[in-house]
């Protein structure tokens, strides 16, 4: 499952979104029907998984978490407390509710932005904020694929 893109829209005055139609079908071919959400644990935005990622997610987090270790139920606990389970409508609709929008700072205007094998939900604003400029991107991109970088070494 591939998800790739950077897509604008809209929310109305509810806090509903469409789901891009190229983000639909990639869900509709790989017999998906509903959608987990939740805020990312590393950026101001909204992630949503296709509800089999979100299971392969749960159980790699499960694989290294000891049940009768205090620090690791908290994690467990916090990481699952803030989800919601969705299902779009007929017209490819979904509610971010005003909890999630306040998490995302989301106001109106949306960007979808396709990352494999989920989909971030992010606010204009914020997004750009976390957006490297193209000289330090290609640098970036550069060092890693040339094997100069160790994964996950650095914050950027």
């Amino acid at each position: 499952m591939r998800f790739v893109g950077n897509i604008e829209a809209k929310t109305d005055s509810k806090g509903r979104a469409f789901l891009p139609a190229q983000f639909r079908k990639v869900l509709q071919t790989n017999g998906e029907e509903r959608i987990v959400m939740k805020r990312d644990v590393f950026q101001k935005c909204l992630v949503l998984y296709p509800e089999s990622v979100w299971n392969q997610r749960i159980d790699e987090l499960n694989s290294r978490l000891n049940v009768w270790n205090g620090k690791h139920q908290m994690i467990m606990r916090q990481f699952m407390s803030c989800v919601e389970v969705l299902t779009l409508d007929s017209s490819g609709r979904f509610l971010i509710s005003g909890l999630y929008r306040k998490m995302a700072n989301i106001n109106q205007t949306i960007r979808f932005v396709g990352m494999g094998d989920v989909i971030e939900v992010w606010s204009g604003d914020e997004l750009e904020k976390t957006m490297m400029d193209e000289e330090t991107f290609s640098a970036e991109l550069e060092s890693l694929m040339s094997g100069n970088d160790t994964k996950g070494s650095e914050e950027i």
